[in-house]
């Protein structure tokens, strides 16, 4: 029996390398043509709806029930579906399975007359208007209050001016309080460039194709790594399904109503009266430090959006002698949601919201 020829072994190396990228190329159209998976399939009930403002109640899936309710709090400018991702990747399906009665705050798309809602608005009435609404609805008189990004800053802004309020834990995730630790962002919002008294007179709500450029600026290269990533496994259809869930709720961002948005930059990201105890709502100053109640803040390694420097004051800050910080690895978005969620944050929440909701 002879050895094959060296010429033969690069043929069918050549070969194999040719089927391949017909396969691949195949998979490629596969991907292109296959519709979005389907997001938010936890079972829901609207249980209060104002302008386009929902209220959610999860149906439980367990048959015993933490006594404190969970009211979830998204960003202003973000879909909510990102803790609902999908059966076997939802926070909101993890909570419910471990006993906790869970509600969430859909703040859905703003409508152009949307864009008078101001901060006071979330929160000193929409928030409290729902968390109301969720007692009345479970039956109980305290409730647990998540919030993520943006809502952890409407959570705590919540938390500071309610301090007789029902609230009886709040947890953050990724939420910023220091402006001078939002680098490239900061950098955008420059008060000697940026006019946002213009911006919003002209567009009234910000358009989200202005906010997502502004997250692509802060890693330029990452939309064409994560398209080399998903070619190279596009054998994987657990890996392209993900991806796509991923890929839809980061460029389904939603309008920022445009009050909100002018006092956000000229009060946070210009003068950063939010780490400096001075931001008023309503006429009345924040000072977390008046919020008593068990306080968590999680944070990721990784997060670009919200850089650790950005985040780091809110423990600190909070008043409550229950606090504690948790670092974990992760992104921005992989915190909450995906396989590195499911066994760093989801069991970190579970444990402490557990033992505060008995």
């Amino acid at each position: 029996m002879t050895a094959p020829t060296r010429e033969a072994t690069i043929e069918e190396r050549v070969r194999e390398q040719v089927e391949r990228t017909i396969q691949r190329s195949i998979k490629g159209l596969e991907y292109i043509s296959t519709g979005d998976p389907a997001v938010g399939l936890t079972p829901k009930e609207v249980i209060h709806s104002r302008g386009t403002l929902r209220l959610y109640h999860y149906a439980a899936q367990s048959d015993e029930v933490y006594r404190v309710p969970v009211m979830l709090v998204m960003s202003l400018v973000s879909k909510p579906y990102i803790l609902d991702l999908t059966p076997g990747q939802s926070l909101v399906e993890f909570l419910l399975k471990k006993g906790f009665d869970v509600y969430m705050i859909d703040w859905g798309v703003p409508r152009p007359e949307d864009t008078r809602l101001t901060l006071e608005n979330y929160v000193l009435d929409f928030i409290p208007d729902c968390a109301e609404r969720v007692l009345k609805d479970s039956g109980e008189d305290e409730l647990s209050v998540v919030g993520y990004c943006m809502g952890g800053q409407l959570a705590t802004m919540y938390g500071a001016l309610h301090t007789d309020g029902p609230m009886k834990n709040l947890a953050c995730f990724t939420t910023p309080v220091d402006a001078n630790g939002m680098t490239l962002f900061k950098q955008w919002t420059d008060r000697r460039y940026f006019d946002v008294d213009r911006i919003v007179d002209t567009l009234g709500n910000i358009p989200p194709e202005l906010l997502f450029a502004s997250f692509d600026m802060l890693k330029p290269v990452a939309k064409v790594a994560k398209s080399v990533q998903l070619w190279d496994k596009i054998w994987d259809d657990d890996f392209v399904r993900s991806y796509r869930m991923f890929d839809r709720w980061a460029a389904d961002q939603i309008p920022f109503p445009g009050e909100t948005f002018r006092k956000v930059t000229k009060d946070m990201m210009w003068e950063n009266k939010f780490v400096k105890n001075e931001m008023e709502v309503g006429g009345r100053r924040v000072d977390l430090g008046k919020i008593k109640v068990p306080f968590m803040h999680v944070v990721a390694e990784h997060d670009h959006i919200v850089p650790y420097e950005a985040a780091r004051p809110l423990v600190p800050m909070v008043g409550s002698e229950d606090k504690k910080e948790v670092m974990l690895k992760g992104g921005h978005v992989s915190l909450v949601a995906g396989g590195n969620a499911i066994y760093r944050l989801w069991p970190q929440l579970e444990s402490w919201l557990g033992e505060r909701s008995v």
